[in-house]
């Protein structure tokens, strides 16, 4: 799993950085973008769906979400 820390990045940076690697994940790779700000969160998902990535969001703690991302193909 390769971790991208987004902590204290508010959007679209975190989309941005994401939308950088989309064309290389393949099946069975996952990234993690972890983030502070809820904006993004819901940003990312946003683009996961677009993208037909499969992604699970968790608050890991108050505040702070992991989004872990996924191919489909």
């Amino acid at each position: 799993m390769i971790k991208m820390d987004c902590l204290g990045e508010i959007c679209p940076v975190p989309v941005m950085k994401l939308q950088g690697v989309a064309d290389s994940i393949r099946r069975g790779e996952e990234y993690m973008v972890v983030t502070d700000h809820n904006c993004t969160v819901s940003n990312l998902e946003a683009f996961c769906r677009a993208r037909n990535f499969a992604y699970k969001t968790e608050e890991v703690i108050n505040g702070v979400w992991e989004i872990t991302v996924s191919a489909n193909r």
